[in-house]
């Protein structure tokens, strides 16, 4: 079931996001912009937003590796996605393998400039994901 995630959730979101090798800095501020699939009593998928202004980043979009394949991280990015419908300042996200898989929602890599300043502000762009990360903004579905 995918759901807004709950403040008991972050330690399993942490632990998902560990496990996938993303980011973890930042989350907990975030936490309130944040969807899971529970499967039972456990988190397998969850996408966040950092809202800063009016525009959006997309963040932490993950599936516990046994259930990959199956549907949850394309359910649970739309529903992280909708949530942005109407943001006039855009959706970004920052990848470093994801990039061919978020073109598929409609994402286009643009420059690192490009971003709203508002944006760099976020703990993504500023420590946590490396200069070389591919910069993408979603365009209007």
């Amino acid at each position: 079931m995918i759901r807004q995630a709950e403040p008991r959730d972050l330690p399993a979101v942490i632990a998902l996001l560990s496990e996938a090798k993303l980011p973890t800095e930042g989350v907990a501020e975030h936490f309130h912009s944040y969807f899971v699939v529970d499967q039972g009593a456990r988190i397998v998928a969850s996408a966040g937003l950092e809202l800063r202004g009016d525009a959006a980043l997309l963040r932490s979009l993950a599936v516990a590796a046994d259930v990959r394949g199956t549907g949850l991280g394309a359910a649970v990015l739309r529903r992280a996605l909708h949530e942005t419908d109407g943001r006039d300042g855009g959706v970004y996200a920052l990848t470093t393998t994801a990039d061919a898989y978020l073109s598929r929602f409609g994402f286009q890599p643009v420059p690192r400039a490009s971003l709203p300043a508002q944006l760099f502000e976020s703990r993504e762009l500023q420590d946590a994901c490396p200069s070389s990360a591919t910069v993408m903004k979603r365009s209007v579905p």
